[in-house]
């Protein structure tokens, strides 16, 4: 089954032409990052690739991101496309430490979009931000011909403050042996609400969005312990990528117990019936986070008494063996290595 994955990729390579799973955030996306994007702008900043540019400005450290969103359909239960911009944008900066404080928002509007529907848009923007005590204060906007872009799109870019003892958090190389991971809530929440709404599958009506801003509920993480080792968003490509991600190369691995990764019934239900891997779904309201044994039980009940943490759960452990790999142990006693997505599961999930 590799061996075809690999076949395909080599065939999608030859073709030379931008695809869906370029957007997917598993391996093509990196391909087409590594490959493309840090090729040309290659500099000392954007070799590092954390989630947030981490950049020192008079002395002082800065997070700075930015991202855009072109989510398919545009309202779906538990948010819009506004409301995940402001989400991802001040969870990009938290997961790096930083306390995030002004953003910026661009928009593209395709002509015919209804402008009440845009107020609800830019509404929900006003209220996410005011919940993440962040400060919208810039931005553009631009208008195209109808059919020249599909209702909105929007870019929105972050700046946050950044503690110096947090700058070796995106990177995890502080991670060690015996290091425990927690994870805030159930996966797959986001994608199966996409989906759902896309597709007006009816069968299952609790599905929402996780869309979350995370920023408190990490800060109050980080103001109670110093055991933090490393953050990650878990966005595109789901929980499996960011794993992939954090052993790539590294001199640890990585054992995940199935059984404890939180998991909405329905959610579940869903995947099953659309024949989607939740490990591999998008998500937009949960973070992963490595810490000190000694301190996770202590960490995992500071994001419990957040309402955006209820279900949280510590899910796995650094290891010494199968290095550079992590391994998910299923519920009935077998084990499978977590790997990145090699195409597109789920194309405009943000």
């Amino acid at each position: 089954m590799k061996g075809l994955a690999l076949h395909i990729i080599s065939i999608i390579i030859m073709i030379k032409a931008i695809l869906l799973g370029h957007g997917s955030g598993g391996k093509m996306s990196h391909n087409l990052i590594t490959d493309l994007f840090v090729k040309y702008f290659s500099n000392p900043v954007l070799q590092k690739q954390t989630d947030s540019a981490l950049l020192k400005i008079d002395n002082q450290d800065i997070a700075f991101t930015t991202d855009s969103y072109v989510v398919d359909p545009v309202f779906f239960p538990g948010g819009n496309i506004g409301d995940l911009a402001i989400c991802g944008t001040v969870n990009d900066l938290a997961v790096s430490g930083a306390k995030p404080l002004y953003i910026s928002a661009s928009f593209i509007i395709e002509e015919g979009f209804k402008l009440d529907e845009l107020e609800e848009i830019v509404n929900s923007m006003t209220e996410r931000a005011r919940e993440a005590n962040v400060l919208i204060v810039t931005g553009d906007t631009k208008v195209v011909n109808k059919g020249k872009c599909d209702k909105i799109f929007i870019t929105t870019s972050g700046i946050g403050k950044l503690n110096k003892n947090y700058v070796p958090i995106s990177t995890g190389k502080n991670i060690k042996i015996g290091d425990q991971l927690i994870i805030n809530g159930t996966i797959a929440d986001h994608g199966m609400a996409i989906m759902g709404a896309r597709e007006g599958i009816n069968l299952i009506s609790d599905i929402q969005s996780d869309s979350a801003p995370l920023n408190h509920l990490i800060q109050e993480v980080l103001s109670n312990s110093n055991s933090v080792k490393f953050m990650r968003d878990v966005t595109r490509g789901g929980l499996a990528t960011v794993l992939s991600e954090i052993t790539k190369g590294k001199f640890f691995g990585i054992d995940i117990q199935e059984e404890k990764i939180p998991l909405n019934e329905n959610v579940n239900g869903m995947c099953e019936l659309l024949g989607f891997d939740p490990m591999f779904v998008a998500n937009e309201g949960k973070v992963l986070i490595i810490v000190n044994k000694e301190d996770s039980n202590k960490i995992l009940n500071i994001i419990r008494n957040n309402k955006y943490g209820k279900q949280a759960e510590i899910i796995g452990d650094v290891v010494s063996e199968h290095t550079g790999k992590s391994i998910l142990k299923t519920q009935i006693g077998g084990s499978r290595i977590i790997d990145m997505l090699a195409g597109e599961q789920l194309p405009r999930i943000c």
